[in-house]
């Protein structure tokens, strides 16, 4: 497994090593150890689900409430898509910078995104699975979105691919209205989220009583 940072802090890309056979090919698209050495935590995982989606479909962009936030693991597991990372948290160094690529069911990459990052899909081939492990549960009233069309992000959708969207994310509002509005995950709270998670993980809990 190799591991780089996206352009965006706190992101990153999981390639894993595909091993052909005459059967077909196996892969472990996600690792602890590997994961850990990235990120300094382990995954935590309060919900799996999928996605089917058309060619042209656009997610995104989504983002949730921090804290406690919803970091992603998301991989392809049939057809390919467009994959973008965008950093919404007010106060970073990065913010409004996003990174992509593309992410297939042949090379199993998987891309993971903090809490407080934005994240975003366009679906290039029908009936593209994307696959998210995600570290909290959905909680509709904590979950929110921008425009994934805001010109002032000029997030990189291909030409050539009528987009295929949700009202509520047509709907959406820009990035600077997010702002200005008070509605974008805090720098500073996502860093001592972050803290946290690395904390917990250090914490070794003692599971003989004491003696004497």
């Amino acid at each position: 497994m190799t591991v780089r940072e996206l352009a965006v802090g706190g992101a990153y890309a999981f390639t894993p090593a595909v091993h052909p056979d005459e059967r077909g090919t196996f892969c472990a698209s996600y690792t602890d150890s590997a994961f850990v050495a990235a990120v300094g935590h382990p995954l935590r995982l309060g919900q799996y689900h999928n996605s089917v989606s058309r060619r042209g479909t656009v997610r995104g962009v989504h983002f949730a409430d921090v804290p406690p936030g919803q970091g992603k693991y998301v991989t392809c597991t049939r057809g390919s898509l467009l994959d973008v990372v965008v950093d919404l948290r007010a106060g970073s160094p990065t913010f409004g910078r996003w990174d992509s690529l593309v992410l297939d069911a042949e090379k199993c990459e998987g891309v993971y995104l903090a809490e407080g990052l934005g994240h975003a899909f366009m679906a290039l081939e029908d009936n593209t699975v994307a696959a998210y492990l995600c570290s909290t549960e959905y909680t509709p009233a904590a979950e929110h979105e921008i425009d994934p069309f805001d010109p002032a992000l000029g997030l990189p959708w291909p030409a050539g691919i009528t987009p295929l969207v949700s009202d509520r994310d047509r709907g959406a509002p820009t990035l600077r209205e997010a702002l200005e509005a008070g509605a974008l995950p805090d720098y500073d709270a996502c860093l001592a989220r972050y803290a946290a998670l690395r904390n917990d993980s250090h914490t070794v809990t003692r599971t003989t009583p004491p003696t004497g």
